[in-house]
């Protein structure tokens, strides 16, 4: 559906206008993947990561160095050595757009704003009066705002002006939908309501979308694959549970939700099986990644994979003792910091299981919960 290879865009540093100084300060480097038709594909990263800046290279709205954008086999950007350049301007694109800001039209109805980017097509692509009504009744309808179409717009609530403004990207049937932070400017609670909302509506109407967000949760609630950046590249791309029951490296690891980092080094390896010395005891994990012996790795474990008993495990394998230092009460866990050694481990458990501080507990991180990541 969507297809982006070795897409490069660049700035110019300080004093570039200069011949021969300054230096090119790259915002995407090098980035390709594929989105596949009815997906919701996000590209998740921390702020300057170069996520938003690949989604206005789709859009139009910015211009790459080099690379191919293209949407259903046709090409709508490309540039770069030996490629031959094109630039499809934006409104050429047919691609429909959500911006952070709700972008809506003040002095318009909610029916005017929906029906705008259909009454300004050129007039040989523009469809008549009767079937533009048509149109705009029933994207309101989807999104649930038909009983609105004569307010004005800047009288609905948040939430309803966002709606508003995917409603106005949806009615053109746009072959994919580009969805900049849309939620972010939402309270929290209406945030998780839509987003849901949103999901269901992506599933509902089959829509292939690009979805741009910095917020791990929302990106693991809607997504059919994650692309997650840093510093201009994507440096994992997969399935929400395999990112993170998987990560690749401890960036990724500590950006998508929480995890306890070990120490260690590999010394021994079967096929896919590791042991690693650590501090407290030997590990036994298993790891598609290649590691020689002597490797120095870090292994991560998520705080919820941890298991903490007060009686011993008949299984001994991956099981350290420690102290609970501290605990914390989250409505729906608690989390309990605990001390093995020189290590400070951070379990979390369901609210049943609350041990006090100075309890002597059995900690065990079970092997299909352990991913081994490089260090650095």
């Amino acid at each position: 559906m969507l297809e982006i290879r070795n897409l490069v865009k660049s700035y110019g540093g300080p004093g570039s206008h200069k011949k021969g100084q300054g230096a090119r300060v790259f915002a995407v480097k090098d980035v390709s993947f594929r989105v596949e038709p009815g997906e919701m594909f996000t590209l998740l990263g921390p702020s300057g990561c170069g996520k938003t800046t690949t989604l206005r290279s789709i859009a139009g709205l910015e211009k790459p160095d080099s690379g191919t954008i293209s949407v259903k086999g046709r090409t709508l950007f490309s540039a770069g050595e030996g490629i031959k350049p094109l630039n499809v301007a934006a409104n050429r694109r047919g691609l429909g757009m959500v911006f952070q800001s709700y972008a809506i039209w003040p002095h318009m109805t909610v029916f005017d704003n929906v029906a705008f980017p259909l009454q300004v097509k050129p007039r040989a692509e523009r469809p008549g009066k009767s079937e533009i009504e048509e149109r705009v009744h029933r994207v309101l309808e989807t999104m649930e705002l038909r009983q609105y179409a004569e307010r004005q717009a800047t009288k609905l609530s948040g939430g309803q002006q966002q709606r508003l403004a995917l409603a106005r990207a949806l009615v053109i049937e746009p072959e994919l939908l580009l969805l900049d932070e849309p939620l972010s400017n939402l309270d929290a609670k209406l945030r998780e309501s839509l987003r849901y909302e949103l999901k269901r509506l992506q599933r509902e109407l089959g829509i292939t979308s690009v979805y741009v967000t910095h917020d791990q949760i929302e990106a693991l609630a809607l997504s059919s694959h994650i692309a997650v950046m840093r510093d201009g590249e994507v440096v994992q791309l997969g399935k929400p549970r395999d990112i993170y029951e998987a990560p690749q490296s401890k960036f990724v690891a500590e950006f998508i939700g929480s995890s306890n980092f070990i120490p260690g080094h590999v010394v021994s390896r079967t096929g896919e099986s590791y042991v690693v010395d650590a501090p407290e005891g030997q590990l036994h994990l298993a790891s598609g990644a290649a590691m020689p012996i002597g490797t120095e790795v870090s292994i991560s474990i998520r705080p919820e994979s941890i298991e903490l008993s007060t009686a011993r495990p008949t299984d001994l394998k991956n099981v350290w003792e420690g102290v609970v230092a501290t605990r914390a009460f989250l409505g729906d866990a608690v989390d309990h910091v605990v001390t093995v050694g020189k290590l400070t481990i951070r379990a979390r458990a369901l609210p049943s299981l609350s041990l006090a501080a100075d309890t002597k507990v059995f900690v065990r991180m079970p092997e299909d919960k352990l991913s081994l990541v490089p260090v650095g």
